[in-house]
């Protein structure tokens, strides 16, 4: 690892160097935007009086800025960049669907008049085995000269209504980004059930088209790949700079100010952590991932532990009621994929844990307060709170009822006899990954260890766990049973200035 302004590795787990780190962006910053210079310093000297509005405009005005930062700092200019590109390259899909097919085609489109159109004229104009996004270049290019281009465009309207609303347009192009509209919503009918009758006993099932079979303990579900995140950042229609963002602060009753409830009669509160959503998918659709990543650990930095197929608070409060919502968890967690991905990608992950620019509450961890915190408990709760609790300069020991296995001293720093080693930086993240047929359970996550399904990866367990376990003011024992092993008066005899209970249903 070569970092940027004479830096070592070790400086990204010692305050001191984090709190250097920030005042070399902050001089980027204002040698690149003294104004924005000067409202980042303003908001972080009084943040209580930073409207919210204003915070999430401002960190997308910062988000660029970030990224240029850490692409630099860690020497992976080419590679963001080449990300961005590909993001950029993307942009006529979301653009000729919202404008093009479903503003223009889906509003004239007819089942009856398209039945008879022939496909094959599509494939005339753009050849045969065209890709959506070579239709939504095209539609970009013809739309320069509507008038010459007349006859062109009047094929490519024809052919997204028969994509739109005729059953063999949907069987072509069904399982596409382009020519996909919302479904609206009918909440008595979320699954879509058949009903079938075995030995005269009748029965209802989800459809076999729609099965997933489960094969050993592999990932059954890989999530969205960049496009489709993409195309759910780009449905969204970013209310954060009108205050608007329901997803993150929930569905209010106009009149009365209070939460508004679903059908089911669920609070739609929103992201239980406030995360900007809005101002994430706005980044991230500009091509600044890194920029959006920063976004989401203001509020989220164990974002490896939610996300797809974890929770989906945010959707339920999303500002479209009527039709299907931005699968908010999706696009997050293709953010966290795309940042992995790149050289040094857990490294840039477990810094910005640590420093975080766009965090104008606490944009590096307080200085040491002496306290020490006995953590019990380490499930969701536990490793949250665990990072919060340092990142205010307390020290955590944490404890779980579960056996805790090991990992390689050379990435967590630690070890067999539980002293502190030097670890090595992770250049490529997929090698922190195990084949999930084949990973042994760990024993740190707690219900996100045992209790979740194969249709999450794991292997993020281990992500959110090095951001803890590398860092000195922590300490983890496995096998210690609160209340059994431990009581609280002994807690308290050797020194605890504060035990905090993360056990759950425990």
């Amino acid at each position: 690892m070569n970092l940027a302004f004479g830096l070592v590795f070790a400086d990204l787990y010692d305050r001191a160097k984090l709190a250097r780190i920030d005042g070399l962006f902050a001089d980027a910053l204002k040698a690149a935007d003294a104004p924005l210079h000067d409202r980042l310093m303003a908001a972080r000297a009084n943040p209580g009086a930073v409207a919210a509005k204003d915070e999430g405009n401002l960190l997308v005005d910062l988000g660029p800025h970030v990224e240029n930062f850490v692409a630099t700092l860690f020497g992976i200019e080419a590679e963001a960049q080449e990300l961005a590109k590909r993001t950029h390259a993307l942009a006529p899909l979301y653009a000729v669907k919202r404008l093009f097919v479903q503003r223009r085609a889906a509003k004239a489109a007819k089942a009856e008049a398209l039945a008879s159109y022939d496909p094959a004229a599509m494939d005339r104009l753009l050849g045969a085995g065209w890709t959506e996004l070579q239709f939504a270049q095209a539609v970009t290019e013809w739309e320069k000269d509507e008038a010459a281009n007349k006859d062109a465009l009047a094929t490519a309207l024809d052919h997204a209504g028969w994509a739109l609303v005729t059953e063999a347009g949907r069987r072509r192009h069904g399982k596409g980004i382009l020519f996909r509209q919302p479904a609206k919503l009918d909440p008595q009918n979320y699954i879509p059930l058949e009903t079938i009758e075995i030995d005269g006993v009748r029965m209802q099932r989800l459809p076999e088209h729609d099965w997933r079979h489960r094969d050993g303990f592999a990932l059954t579900d890989e999530g969205m790949d960049l496009p489709k995140a993409l195309d759910q950042a780009n449905y969204c229609i970013w209310c954060h700079a009108q205050g608007k963002d329901s997803c993150s602060k929930g569905l209010r009753d106009k009149k009365t100010g209070a939460f508004q409830k679903s059908v089911f009669g669920v609070n739609l509160a929103g992201c239980p952590l406030e995360e900007k959503i809005s101002e994430m998918h706005a980044l991230k659709s500009n091509g600044y991932a890194l920029g959006a990543f920063a976004t989401i650990l203001v509020d989220n930095p164990m974002v490896a532990a939610t996300g797809h197929r974890i929770c989906n608070d945010c959707m339920k409060a999303c500002i479209y009621q009527k039709q299907e919502p931005v699968d908010i968890p999706q696009a997050e967690t293709r953010i966290l994929k795309d940042v992995l991905a790149l050289p040094w990608g857990f490294e840039i992950y477990s810094l910005l844990t640590r420093w975080n620019p766009l965090n104008i509450r606490r944009p590096v961890p307080k200085p040491d307060t002496g306290r020490k915190v006995l953590v019990v408990g380490l499930g969701p709760a536990g490793y949250t709170l665990a990072h919060h609790l340092m990142n205010d300069g307390h020290s955590v020991a944490a404890i779980d009822g579960l056996k805790i296995e090991p990992l390689p001293a050379s990435i967590a720093g630690i070890a067999a006899d539980g002293a502190r080693v030097p670890f090595e930086p992770v250049r490529d993240s997929a090698a922190l990954f195990e084949n999930l047929d084949e990973r042994v359970l760990a024993g740190f996550g707690g219900v996100a260890e045992y209790g979740i399904t194969v249709r999450w990866d794991k292997n993020f367990l281990k992500v959110v766990r090095l951001l803890l376990e590398r860092r000195d003011s922590f300490a983890m024992y496995g096998g210690v049973r609160f209340g059994g092993t431990i009581t609280i008066e002994e807690a308290y005899a050797m020194g605890f200035d504060h035990v905090a209970l993360c056990m759950g249903a425990g």
